[in-house]
């Protein structure tokens, strides 16, 4: 059976299972605007060993806020992976992760985890002035950016905001016609340029096996 992500579930997860039983449990501290997928991904691939900690997706609006949340979370545990990226926080997360010898996932951004390091970096130099949307920004965007940002109350400050974007990409983790609308007036609303792609979650679950399942492979050696 197909997902609405696009994956196949397969049946052939004994060796999965024999992983499952093989490693202690670990906590993966992520970023709350990619839990619903990194949670679809656990079920998926049966990775009963990992415990997720999701802090909210709203500390984007404050980044510096960011290693501070992750330091206080990294406290309560003792075998830890950071399902962060650097998020606008300027390298103060690694230098909190580094404090603790802990690893994050690669990239500067989350929106990296979908499209690929590849395919971003590609995008984001064709248009230097590129604003991202994923599924969960998409469907939380009135309470992180137009709330966050004080918008509704202040409607001018959208130029302000926005004056240094030129277009609005948005990556989508699964097809759906509603939420392309709702970018598409986005779009609108921000005054912006638009642009479509959908990613699934392959170069996202491809993240996940070679960082998190690794690291934690190694961490028992």
């Amino acid at each position: 059976m197909i997902s609405q992500y696009g994956i196949m579930d397969k049946n052939n997860d004994i060796k999965q299972k024999q992983m499952s039983l093989e490693i202690e449990p670990s906590l993966v501290i992520a970023c709350g605007a990619i839990a619903r997928e990194l949670q679809f991904l656990k079920q998926l691939n049966k990775w009963r060993y990992m415990k997720i900690q999701c802090l909210p997706a709203k500390l984007h609006d404050r980044p510096d806020e960011i290693p501070i949340a992750v330091e206080t979370a990294i406290l309560k545990y003792k075998n830890i992976f950071i399902a962060y990226a650097d998020c606008g926080t300027g390298g103060l997360l690694d230098m909190i992760l580094e404090k603790y010898g802990l690893t994050r996932l690669p990239g500067a951004h989350c929106y990296e985890f979908f499209s690929g390091s590849e395919n971003f970096l590609t995008t984001s130099r064709s248009c230097l002035g590129t604003f991202y949307l994923t599924d969960f920004l998409t469907r939380h965007f009135d309470r992180l950016v137009k709330e966050g940002l004080d918008l509704i109350g202040h409607p001018e400050l959208i130029k302000d905001y926005f004056k240094n974007y030129e277009k609005l990409v948005y990556l989508s983790q699964i097809h759906s016609t509603k939420l392309q609308q709702i970018t598409r007036l986005l779009t609108k609303y921000l005054g912006l340029g638009y642009s479509y792609e959908y990613t699934g979650l392959t170069f996202f679950e491809k993240d996940i096996k070679e960082n998190i399942i690794q690291w934690n492979t190694n961490a028992l050696n």
